[in-house]
């Protein structure tokens, strides 16, 4: 069924957490160290989500209202995202919010800061950047939606299972369009479905790479993916990708999972 915009943005709200009381929640029943730290993680990445939205921007992304209707819902759902995940860290003591995106970003270098240009470089050379992007995008949520899934059968949290619960359903209608984009524009193009299969192979890591340094990065993957159960939610995410046009057998996520087990 194709993605229907005009209802994403009817439907499309801050994650509704009013009827959770994580002080008492976590007072009670503190997440362990591990499970916190996948916490901390995933709130420093769902609030990095605006700075995703100014790379794609300056492409000829821009250009097309349907994508920037999406981003622009995307973006405010990803900002809840994040906010609710800093009331779990909030709950136990940590910095969170403002205050720690600010320490998030003001560790960045320089190769942040070239990142648009070399988006907009990108965008100039290639036919369709757009395609390239929504195939990553999909990739990344459905490896987010996945994580959550691992963290809540990790933590063995009840009010922490229902929070990523919902914050799952709202990045499952992201997946939606991501997927619809990415398999239309695939599908129309030899040369594009040959470029984005380069662009993947070659440049893609696990979502928060380049945001959180590359020890955080391969402990999340590892606590979440480094099991039996984690090893087949990556094959899973796998099989999703090879049934996009021209990125049948990449293994992309398993290949990531045993490299950083490794390392």
């Amino acid at each position: 069924m194709a993605f229907d915009i005009d209802t994403y943005t009817s439907v499309a709200a801050r994650v509704d957490i009013s009827d959770l009381d994580f002080g008492a929640a976590f007072s009670e029943q503190p997440l362990d160290r591990d499970s916190l730290r996948c916490v901390r993680y995933m709130h420093d990445i769902e609030n990095h989500t605006v700075c995703y939205l100014r790379d794609l921007l300056v492409t000829k992304a821009h250009a097309d209202p349907t994508i920037t209707t999406f981003l622009t819902m995307w973006n405010y759902e990803e900002h809840w995202h994040g906010d609710a995940l800093g009331r779990v860290l909030a709950a136990h003591g940590e910095t969170a919010g403002r205050a720690r995106v600010h320490q998030v970003r003001a560790a960045k270098g320089t190769m942040d800061r070239l990142r648009p240009l070399a988006f907009m470089l990108g965008s100039a050379l290639l036919p369709d950047m757009t395609a390239v992007a929504m195939a990553w995008g999909a990739i990344n949520e459905w490896t987010t939606q996945a994580g959550y899934a691992r963290l809540a059968s990790r933590a063995g949290h009840p009010t922490l299972t229902e929070l990523l619960r919902r914050l799952m359903r709202q990045e499952g209608r992201h997946i939606d369009f991501y997927v619809g984009e990415a398999r239309r524009r695939l599908s129309a193009s030899p040369t594009t479905r040959r470029i984005t299969r380069l662009a993947l192979r070659r440049f893609w890591a696990p979502v928060g790479s380049g945001v959180r340094p590359d020890a955080e990065v391969a402990f999340v993957v590892r606590y979440l993916f480094g099991d039996p159960a984690g090893a087949d939610a990556a094959a899973r995410i796998d099989r999703n990708v090879a049934r996009l046009p021209g990125l049948e057998n990449l293994s992309l996520i398993s290949d990531a999972c045993e490299a950083l087990a490794a390392a």
